[in-house]
């Protein structure tokens, strides 16, 4: 009974370990890449916050359907305007917004004029390019990747509910988790110690047991050996047997 509550107690601690290894995986990530997008977003209002080179952009319109959608979490890669080739995806600010909205449209057309460059755009799912042609200086990066519906939760994270939720609460259950284990750990290792200690107890018991039945045994041994006294021949006796046959002879 007491084995089989500890296999049990054992494969849980396993499953909580791993929960927690993969929560920790997920979890730190996000937070470091969010945090990190808060605060060059506050120091840098005028540019996009990238990590490495790569910005993510929250998608909010359908214009390129059905490559990217509403509500999906793009990653652009910031690249060399003059690498750019037509057909490519690229992010960019608008040329007709306030000079801070970003559009993610497709280069139709290169434009060279002399030094200056800018690529004619158009969404795939738009009917129309777009009017302005967008200079080499606003572009942001070209298309990489997507995450179908992240943008999503990428808004919600930057709501109070889902900063508490997504940011304050997971912080809350891993360090929770971490109290958790630290003293299932301590308790198992009491345990372990407790038991390690009993098993020396015991043998110490069992030694002195041993010990006590050798003495006892030892005792009548020798009460045994001190009852048998040896007799005394007189003095005397085989001298004066000699003198007598001597006598007796003369």
């Amino acid at each position: 009974m007491e084995t089989t509550t500890k296999e049990k107690s054992s494969v849980s601690h396993k499953v909580l370990g791993i929960l927690g290894i993969i929560f920790c995986v997920i979890l730190i990530p996000v937070l470091v890449i969010n945090l990190t997008l808060i605060i060059k977003s506050y120091t840098n209002k005028d540019e996009v916050p990238t990590i490495g080179g790569y910005c993510p952009l929250i998608i909010l319109t359908g214009s390129m359907e059905p490559v990217i959608s509403s509500g999906d979490l793009m990653i652009a890669h910031q690249i060399d305007p003059k690498e750019v080739k037509e057909g490519d995806i690229i992010a960019f600010f608008d040329p007709d917004g306030n000079g801070t909205s970003v559009l993610t449209h497709r280069v139709t057309k290169i434009l060279a004029e002399g030094d200056t460059l800018s690529f004619k755009t158009k969404g795939d799912a738009n009917n129309a390019e777009d009017r302005l042609a967008v200079k080499a200086d606003k572009v942001i990066g070209i298309y990489q990747t997507k995450i179908a519906g992240m943008g999503h939760v990428a808004m919600f994270m930057q709501t109070p509910a889902g900063l508490v939720i997504c940011v304050i609460l997971p912080l809350i259950l891993l360090v929770g988790w971490d109290i958790l284990r630290r003293r299932r750990s301590e308790k198992r290792s009491q345990t372990d110690t407790d038991a390690l200690l009993a098993e020396l107890n015991a043998l110490k018991a069992q030694k002195a047991a041993e010990e006590a039945q050798k003495s006892e045994a030892a005792i009548p041994a020798a009460t045994a050996e001190s009852s048998v006294t040896p007799e005394k021949i007189p003095v005397g006796v085989g001298a004066l047997s000699e003198e007598e046959t001597h006598s007796s002879e003369s």
